[in-house]
């Protein structure tokens, strides 16, 4: 399978990263057989991603979904530990998604920083929720979030940042390598096997799983949503439909576990900064 169009265009157009050092960590994979790089810390110049981004002026969108116990349980620390490290200097809209605006804490944000609360209705039974979030995503795509920003970053609340989550993030199709299956071999990922299923990838198909974090460009991030949505129709569960979806469209940039990290993992010589936790 071939890079998505759109995201092809972007990798050259929204590098965001400037020249890459691959060769700064030999020990972990930093380019895809598609030719997709994987940004781990010391393979890119930070300063050059945040210039590139602010001759850009981008407006960097970071969507999340805070529905019952995890919007009292999380959020106001996601959001205070992003306003800390999260695209620092740049223009950021947060698209807060709950079923309880009012419930939303009130949180000091920075110059050209914004807090967009949309009203989400509570699925039950939770599978529901991997339906609803798609749908929800697409429609803000398509609506003012995908006015406002150029870019947008998709994540779960129930995590906090930890270092600096900068513009070298950004690309036009964007996955993050799943932390506790970065180094398995492709036959033990968890992708679908089940040939019932929309999402169900063949045998030896799969490259990468993801999860935690994606994004792009809003119209990359469009076709997404929209990909997963009529597959969810079919058969949920999103992170499924999620890894079918970057197999047939590859990503231009991969992050790697770093971005995402979990401290109940042992500890990795090639995790050195993790930027969420």
């Amino acid at each position: 399978m071939g890079v998505c169009p759109l995201a092809r265009m972007s990798l050259l157009r929204d590098n965001f990263t400037g020249p890459l050092h691959p060769c700064a960590w030999p020990k972990v994979l930093t380019c895809t057989c598609w030719r997709a790089p994987i940004i781990w810390d010391g393979t890119f110049d930070p300063d050059v991603a945040q210039q590139e981004a602010v001759q850009q002026n981008l407006t960097i969108g970071l969507t999340v979904f805070a529905v019952g116990r995890y919007l009292e349980k999380y959020l106001a620390r996601f959001l205070e530990t992003a306003e800390q490290h999260f695209m620092v200097g740049q223009r950021v809209v947060y698209y807060v998604f709950t079923e309880g605006p009012v419930a939303v804490p009130r949180v000091r944000l920075g110059p050209g920083r914004r807090l967009r609360v949309e009203r989400v209705a509570r699925e039950r039974p939770w599978q529901n929720v991997s339906m609803a979030r798609m749908r929800t995503l697409h429609a803000a795509l398509g609506g003012r979030l995908g006015r406002e920003a150029r870019f947008v970053l998709c994540m779960d609340v129930d995590q906090h940042f930890s270092g600096t989550f900068g513009p070298e993030a950004l690309a036009g199709s964007v996955a993050q390598m799943h932390a506790w299956h970065y180094r398995w071999r492709r036959r033990m990922l968890p992708f679908e096997r089940d040939a019932r299923s929309a999402a169900a990838l063949g045998r030896g198909e799969g490259d990468f799983y993801h999860a935690a974090v994606f994004g792009g460009s809003v119209a990359a991030l469009r076709q997404l949503t929209a990909y997963c949505v009529r597959a969810l129709e079919v058969r949920w569960h999103d992170e499924s439909h999620l890894n079918k979806f970057f197999w047939l469209h590859k990503p231009a940039k991969l992050l790697s576990p770093e971005f995402c990290w979990s401290p109940d993992i042992s500890r990795r010589a090639e995790i050195r900064r993790p930027q969420l936790i």
